[in-house]
Parts: structure tokens; C-alpha cells; sequence
């Protein structure tokens, strides 16, 4: 078994933490049980590039005991966590790819190391996979039924593909189902990130200001939490229905640039690039923290902040500071990096039960729906979404009604009215 890790005897302590993980993560046991009986994916092989965590841990699990074969690499250099990668490879035989920090060529090594097994599903966190198997391995083709694909940022790089013609394989869009988005980039992304910059500052967010960049599903999370920690939240926001939303939820919305005389920590949730840049350092306060908790580390102009300073030096873990010639400092957390899985462990097990429910069933969905589906960027069908809905309320010990056969009629008719 071929495999590119940091340290196999970090094992024991990996499987301790996966176990704890599992424990929060009824519905992808359930999912366990049921794939270990129909073994829907025998004989299969499905290439991750995920987040290596104690959470992706057991979706890999549950996948091999569905019957694939699963190679998994990382979709960020800083997230993998070393020991759940030892863990899976010693005591699960499963082939990991990833070691934390690792440079940008180890990390595209390490890609290639996954797709070398000719994968029939792909499972992506920010389409580094597809664009791989589109731009440089198109022989892969042949083998592939379809993909999944995780979080916001890979989407938009699937749909632009898609837009363009170019996409040659079905993918499904796990991040638009509603126990996906709603719950891991609401409470799974507001908790992670405002417990990074803690771990890396140990800053008090209270009576702090902090400014939250791009008010979607992530952005509403951090702003929702920070707030509830007591600090004084600003969004801001390109489009006006979310700045309205963002103004009727209570928050201050301002520009960048206004805000940036002002906040104590800046916040990037938005999916773009330079959201962060030279206009904006130089107005910045003093010790002003900057994190980024959207995909890519593209958020934060740092080639532009490093070019504005004099000095740069690593004060803490995960914190650069830069020097300006101003003499201000500007503190840079995780190189810019997703700040919840750099700095901390990523989202609770909890919200990523959902997350991986969805990718679970949606990979079967895949084999049992092969060379049906079109090359297309697909939504996850509506059952899977509600099952996974009706399941977690059931593992929580929540019950809820049933409509009456009166009700169910009146709602699929249209002669009734007042």
C-alpha cells in the first residue's frame, strides 16, 4: 500500500480522536451499517481531495466499509491533521496523501498520487481534483462516473465550467444541499473560525471590532458568532440584497476602506481574490489581525502586503507580522490560509455528519445512476437532503408532525380558498 505521511506512529493517537469524532456523527454511522450491508461501491475506487480530519476519517471509513477502495490527498497544505492521516493508514489500510504544511509541489504531488488510481468517483473540496483531470489527465475520463464536490469555491469553478462547455463529467454539488450549506457553512464555519483566531491570538473579541468581508453563508456564521462573544461586528458587503440583509440583521455595513481605520480583526469570507489589499493596508489600525476563512489563500493580497514592509517575523504560531514603513504592524494569521483548519481542527463533528451524509449517498447516488446523468454540475436530489434532515432530528432525540391526509390534499389542490 502506497501512502505519503508525516509520521505512522502518531496512529494511536489518531484513532483516539477519530473515535471521539464518530461518536458525534450518527447519521454517517447509520450510513456505515446500511453500505456495509449493500456494499453499493464494490470494487470501485474513489479518490478524495478533502480536508485529512478526524471528520473526513470517518467518511472514509464508511466509504471503504461501502466497498471502495479510497486514496485520499488534502485540499489545503495546512489542514491535514497529521495523526488521523497515520491512523488511516495503519489502521485502516487506507492510502493517504498528506502531510501538514506541505509545500505547493508536494501538494500537487499528492493529487496525482490519488488520481494514479484511475478513481470511478471523485470527492473534491475546491475542485483541484476536476481541473487536474481536466487540464492534465483527460485519459482519466474513461474510468470516471461522476464527482462531488464539497464547499462554495469549487462549486463556482464547477458552474464556470459547466457555463463554458468544458465540464466532461457529472458532478453533484453537495455544498448547495440544504443540510450542507445551511448548517456547515453556518455554525460549522461561525464557530471553527472564531475559535482559529482565538487559538492563534488569544485575542478578547469582546468590546474588539471585528469586520467580516462578504456576508453569505460563512460570513453570517462568523458575523452571528463574533457578535455573541461580544464583539462589535461591520460587514462588508458587493451585493446590495446581502448588505440590506446584513443591515436588517444589525450589523454596521461600511466599505473596506472606512472600516479599515477603525477594526481590531478582519475577517475574509467572500471567495475572491485581493478582497484584502494594498488600499486597504495602509489605513489599517496598529496590531490589526487579518484571517481568511474562505477557501483559498487569495483573499489577502500578501505578495502586495510584503512588498509595503520592512520587516516580517513569525510572533506566534500561525500569526506573521508585517512591518510597514509606517511602522503600524499587520498580523497575518495561518499565511492567509483557511484560519479554522490551520489554527484550529476545522468544523465540530456535528454539522459535519450532515456534510458527509450528503457526500456518502450522493457517491451512491452516482453508481446507481450511471451513464444517466449529463455533464453537468447537478443539485443533491431532494430525498437524500430530507433524509439526512429526518435522521439527524431523530439521532438528536427531536420529533416533529406529520401532515394529515386532509392537509397533504389541500395543499396539492387549487380549488379551495377562503
Amino acid at each position: 500500500m502506497k501512502y505519503d505521511i508525516k509520521d505512522a506512529n502518531l496512529a494511536k493517537k489518531g484513532a483516539l480522536r477519530i473515535e471521539w469524532a464518530r461518536e458525534y456523527m450518527p447519521v454517517l454511522k447509520l450510513i456505515e451499517e446500511r453500505f456495509k450491508k449493500e456494499r453499493p461501491f464494490k470494487g470501485m475506487t474513489i479518490s478524495g481531495c478533502l480536508h485529512v480530519t478526524t471528520e473526513t476519517a470517518v467518511l472514509a471509513i464508511t466509504l471503504k466499509k461501502g466497498g471502495a477502495n479510497v486514496f485520499l490527498c488534502a485540499s489545503n497544505p495546512l489542514s491535514t491533521q497529521d495523526d488521523v492521516a497515520a491512523s488511516l493508514v495503519k489502521d485502516h489500510k487506507i492510502s493517504v496523501f498528506a502531510k501538514k504544511g506541505e509545500n505547493r509541489s508536494t501538494y500537487y504531488a499528492h493529487i496525482s498520487a490519488v488520481l494514479s488510481r484511475k478513481p470511478n468517483i471523485t470527492i473534491d473540496d475546491g475542485a483541484d481534483l476536476v481541473s487536474t483531470i481536466h487540464t492534465k489527465q483527460r485519459d482519466l475520463l474513461k474510468d470516471i462516473i461522476g464527482g462531488t464536490e464539497e464547499t462554495t469555491t469549487g462549486i463556482i469553478r464547477l458552474r464556470n465550467l459547466e457555463r463554458s462547455g468544458k465540464l466532461l463529467y457529472p458532478i453533484i454539488a453537495v455544498n448547495d444541499a440544504d443540510t450542507k450549506h445551511l448548517f456547515d457553512n453556518r455554525y460549522g464555519t461561525g464557530q471553527s473560525t472564531v475559535d482559529g483566531i482565538i487559538r492563534a491570538t488569544n485575542r478578547l473579541l469582546a468590546g474588539s471590532h471585528l469586520v467580516v468581508c462578504g456576508y453569505g453563508w460563512c460570513g453570517r456564521g462568523v458575523a452571528m458568532r463574533a457578535r455573541g462573544m461580544g464583539a462589535n461586528v461591520t460587514v462588508c458587503e458587493v451585493e446590495p440584497l446581502r448588505a440590506l440583509e446584513a443591515v436588517m440583521d444589525g450589523y454596521r455595513v461600511a466599505p473596506i476602506k472606512d472600516a479599515s481605520r477603525y477594526a481590531d480583526i478582519f475577517v475574509t469570507a467572500t471567495g475572491d481574490i485581493s478582497v484584502l489589499d494594498k488600499a486597504h493596508f495602509k489605513f489599517m489600525k496598529d496590531g490589526v489581525i487579518l484571517a481568511n476563512t474562505g477557501h483559498f489563500n487569495v483573499e489577502i493580497n500578501i505578495n502586495a502586503l510584503k512588498k509595503m514592509s520592512t520587516k516580517v517575523r513569525k510572533i506566534r504560531d500561525y500569526v506573521e507580522e508585517y512591518t510597514l514603513r509606517s511602522g503600524k504592524r499587520v498580523n497575518v494569521l495561518a499565511d492567509g490560509r483557511l484560519v479554522n483548519l490551520a489554527a484550529a481542527e476545522g468544523h465540530p463533528a456535528h454539522v459535519m455528519d450532515m456534510s458527509f451524509a450528503n457526500q456518502a449517498l450522493a457517491s451512491m447516488y452516482l453508481t446507481e445512476n450511471k451513464g444517466k446523468l449529463k455533464r453537468k454540475v447537478y443539485g443533491v436530489p431532494q430525498d437524500i437532503d430530507r433524509e439526512i434532515a429526518r435522521l439527524k432530528l431523530k439521532s438528536m432525540g427531536v420529533k416533529i408532525n406529520s401532515l394529515t391526509n386532509e392537509q397533504e390534499k389541500y395543499l396539492r389542490s387549487w380549488e379551495a380558498g377562503t
